[in-house]
């Protein structure tokens, strides 16, 4: 059985209101304890952060997701099983490869 991911969005106010409640799940007395020593070398040794240039937002371009349409498509199965191996997200993985081709084509094209 596939587990099924329970993504909520939320406004910063909303958000706000949740951990004045008491109701987030983050242990936000463990955050707001660390100094911004800590943090900046928590932020140093995030994998994910980790190559990031220090100006990297320089060239940042807002992107607003547009709305999604389901459909019916066929993969051939050792494509679609790579994805999954990949962990959770890997419809939005599929369509990401399928945009950045989408892009280059407009890019040859022009």
């Amino acid at each position: 059985m596939e587990k099924k991911e329970d993504i909520r969005r939320y406004t910063s106010a909303e958000l706000k209101a949740m951990r004045a409640r008491g109701e987030s799940k983050t242990d936000w007395a463990r955050f707001d304890a660390k100094s911004e020593e800590q943090l900046e070398r928590d932020i140093a040794d995030d994998p994910d952060y980790r190559d990031a240039p220090d100006d990297w937002y320089k060239n940042a371009t807002l992107v607003i997701p547009t709305s999604k349409k389901m459909l019916s498509l066929r993969l051939d199965s050792d494509i679609l099983d790579w994805f999954k191996q990949q962990g959770p997200g890997y419809q939005t993985r599929i369509n990401a490869v399928l945009r950045a081709y989408a892009d280059q084509a407009k890019k040859r094209r022009a």
